[in-house]
């Protein structure tokens, strides 16, 4: 009976060590995540901008449309 005590006790305290275990993995997932997140935030962003520029300056280097180059596949 003691045996089977100590060996459910050692069951125990190895599920509470790996649930422990998965609770920190899981934490740091979670964290890469919201970094990832706020990383392609930052890049769409930026990304934005830059078409906002080409834009314009495509605007500006060719106001008639009839002065823009064919595209590359022509």
């Amino acid at each position: 009976m003691e045996q089977e005590i100590g060996s459910l006790t050692a069951r125990i305290v190895d599920l509470e060590m790996r649930v422990a275990f998965q609770e920190h993995t899981i934490q740091e997932l979670s964290d890469a995540l919201a970094a990832s997140r706020m990383e392609t935030t930052v890049l769409e962003r930026k990304l934005n901008n830059v078409m906002t520029d080409l834009k314009q300056l495509r605007g500006l280097l060719y106001a008639d449309p009839s002065t823009e180059p064919p595209p590359p596949h022509y």
